[in-house]
């Protein structure tokens, strides 16, 4: 009996929460909110050998107090790249290009009068690994000049744009049209896709609040739920929810998504040392590792984009995946990161 009330006791809105990395992610959850991380936060936890857990804290809207909720649709950022590395890779795997393929094949004259780099000298390889040289590029930001390509890792969105570009000339059709019939449809994502000029997100959804405008300069919180961030495009325009991030990196790290050859190719990394990013990382094809403090290493991504910020990683084998969202943009992306995933991992 008293085991019976114990385990209902642990049972909060029809989620059982009898496993240690739950009641640590739940008070992860409420820490992050009530230490001004953002509105409300989610947190998705699935185990091959346990039951799913989904946690909550916060709000969805500000305005009315609704709390946040599964299923919801939210903006994933630079998660996004996965989805279009992914792409790349399976049209490399049908012949349709080769990641030796320079950009100048494929958009001749683009790098040239577009970003004063040289096309012809990189690869489509360099741009999936963020060693093309090419710097980042966010609305109402200078744009320094290109490096040399394959001397170093340097994030930028750039890269991710103009494979989507290339997807494009390809194959003839949209990126999102890609999207959708090599990877959201066959494993029946319902909830995920690249918006088109409308830019909306479905329902239900929370709304997305921002401390920053446009140009990333500080201002008081704003909804930008309907905001225009149609640039950040195959870097980092998509829209997903907890179960189909859970779904689409769990069969990419399970290889269902890759032939081996270019599976490996995907989780084949670089180093991201002394470029003043995400630390502790290694970055592939769309993805990139991040190993924690007690030396577990993950797979997956983080997505940061005007309104929400995004994780999802997972064991290199897909066995435990854990999907977050908060609603805000001004919390620590690095810190919020490891105290959901120590707990869960470590």
């Amino acid at each position: 009996m008293f085991r019976a009330l114990l385990l209902a006791a642990l049972t909060m809105s029809g989620t059982a929460m009898t496993t240690p990395p739950a009641v640590d992610l739940q008070r992860v959850l409420e820490r992050e909110v009530s230490d001004g991380g953002g509105p409300g936060i989610v947190a998705d936890l699935r185990d091959r050998h346990a039951k799913p857990w989904f946690g909550t804290a916060g709000v969805a809207d500000l305005t009315t107090g609704s709390r946040r909720r599964p299923g919801e649709h939210f903006r994933i950022g630079s998660f996004t790249k996965a989805f279009t590395g992914t792409v790349v890779l399976q049209l490399a795997a049908a012949g349709k290009l080769s990641l030796d393929d320079t950009v100048a094949k494929w958009l001749p004259g683009v790098v040239e009068d577009k970003l004063g780099g040289d096309g012809t000298k990189i690869s489509i390889r360099q741009l999936l690994n963020h060693t093309s040289g090419l710097p980042d590029a966010v609305p109402g930001k200078p744009t320094p000049p290109p490096e040399e390509p394959g001397k170093r890792f340097i994030y930028s969105k750039v890269n991710y744009n103009l494979a989507g570009m290339i997807v494009e000339r390809a194959t003839g059709s949209t990126l999102a049209e890609q999207i959708q019939r090599r990877i959201a449809g066959p494993l029946h994502l319902m909830g995920t896709y690249l918006p088109g000029a409308d830019n909306t997100l479905r329902d239900p959804h929370a709304r997305h609040y921002s401390k920053f405008d446009e140009a990333g300069r500080p201002t008081a919180v704003h909804d930008v739920t309907d905001a225009d961030l149609s640039w950040a495009g195959a870097a980092g325009g998509m829209v997903s929810t907890t179960s189909d991030l859970h779904r689409f990196l769990s069969a990419l790290l399970r290889g269902r998504l890759l032939p081996p050859a270019q599976q490996k190719e995907m989780f084949t990394t670089v180093s991201t040392e002394g470029s003043d990013w995400v630390p502790d990382t290694r970055y592939g094809l769309g993805v990139y590792s991040q190993t924690l403090g007690c030396g577990r290493t993950l797979w997956g991504g983080g997505g940061y984009i005007q309104g929400s910020v995004s994780y999802a990683m997972g064991d290199r084998r897909g066995t435990r995946v854990l999907v977050s969202n908060l609603n805000g943009d001004w919390n620590d992306f690095y810190k919020t990161m490891k105290h959901l995933f120590e707990p869960t991992f470590c």
